[in-house]
C-alpha cells in the first residue's frame, strides 16, 4: 500500500471514529429476532420488529460485507495489533443465536490510531458473517471493544476445520450444557484467543445484529485459523441452529 493510500484510509478511519459514536451495544436477549427469512422477525424485517432497529433497515453503513467491498481496506503491515489484555472473571451465556463470553471489570484494552478501546466480550457466528471473495468459513469470532467515548471495535477472526482452537477448548463443556442462564467462569484469559497475523482487512461498518448499529471500526484478522468439527458442532447445537450439512460450506 502506498504511504498516500494509507494516509488517507487512517484520514477516514479517524473522521468516522470521531463522528460515527456508537453507544447501543449489540441486544442481550436475542430471541426477539431470527436469521430465517420469511418467519416475520428474519434480517429483511428487522428494521420493522423494533423501533430502535431502524438502522437494520435503512443503514448505509451494514456488516458484514464481503471483503472484496471497495469499503475494505487491506493493511498488509501494520506489525501486531495492539492488545494489552489481561486475564479477569467472565461469564458465558447462551443469548439465542450466539454463546457469548462477557469479562466483568478491566481485562484489558486493544488501541487503534491512538484511542483505547476496553475489551467487553467475545461471541461465535457459524458459519462465518463476513465472506472472502463469495465464500463463507465454518466459524467467526467476534471480540468486542469500545472506547471511553462509546466507540466500538470488533475484532474478527475466522475458522475452518482442522485442529482444535484452544480458546474454545477451554470453554468446550460449558458450551455443551450452558442454556439461556450466565454461568461464572472464574478467571478468563482473553490472551488465549489466538489472533497469529500481521495482516488486516479494515473497514467502517455495523453490529452485525440488532439495532445494527453504525460507526463501528471492523478489524478481520487476514490468517484462518482452525477449529475442530466438534467444537463448531458444539456452538451450533447450543443455539439450536441448523446443522451444518445444511450448510453447503466450501471446505469439507
Amino acid at each position: 500500500m502506498s504511504v498516500s493510500l494509507l494516509l488517507l484510509s487512517l484520514i477516514l478511519l479517524s473522521f468516522y471514529s470521531h463522528f460515527s459514536i456508537c453507544r447501543a451495544l449489540e441486544v442481550d436477549d436475542e430471541s426477539p429476532f431470527t436469521y430465517v427469512e420469511g418467519s416475520g422477525k428474519g434480517p429483511k424485517e428487522w428494521g420493522e420488529v423494533d423501533p430502535h432497529w431502524q438502522l437494520c433497515d435503512k443503514g448505509k453503513l451494514q456488516s458484514p460485507i464481503d471483503l472484496l467491498d471497495q469499503r475494505v481496506q487491506v493493511f498488509p503491515s501494520l506489525g501486531k495489533l495492539k492488545r494489552d489484555y489481561k486475564p479477569a472473571p467472565a461469564t458465558i451465556k447462551n443469548r439465542g443465536h450466539d454463546i457469548t463470553v462477557k469479562w466483568k471489570g478491566d481485562a484489558g484494552k486493544i488501541n487503534i490510531n491512538g484511542t483505547d478501546y476496553a475489551l467487553l466480550q467475545c461471541h461465535w457466528h457459524s458459519p462465518s458473517e463476513h465472506t472472502f471473495n463469495g465464500t463463507r468459513f465454518e466459524l467467526e469470532l467476534h471480540v468486542i471493544h469500545k472506547s471511553s467515548s462509546g466507540e466500538i471495535a470488533v475484532i474478527a477472526i475466522v475458522y475452518e476445520y482442522g485442529h482444535p482452537d484452544p480458546f474454545l477448548t477451554r470453554l468446550f463443556e460449558h458450551i455443551k450444557s450452558i442454556s439461556h442462564e450466565e454461568r461464572e467462569l472464574g478467571i478468563v484469559n482473553p490472551g488465549d484467543i489466538k489472533f497469529g497475523s500481521r495482516k488486516y482487512y479494515r473497514y467502517i461498518g455495523s453490529l452485525t445484529v440488532p439495532p445494527c448499529t453504525e460507526g463501528v471500526i471492523w478489524t478481520i484478522v487476514k490468517k484462518v485459523r482452525t477449529a475442530s468439527r466438534e467444537q463448531v458442532h458444539a456452538l451450533r447445537q447450543a443455539v439450536h441452529d441448523v446443522s451444518i450439512s445444511d450448510l453447503g460450506l466450501h471446505n469439507k
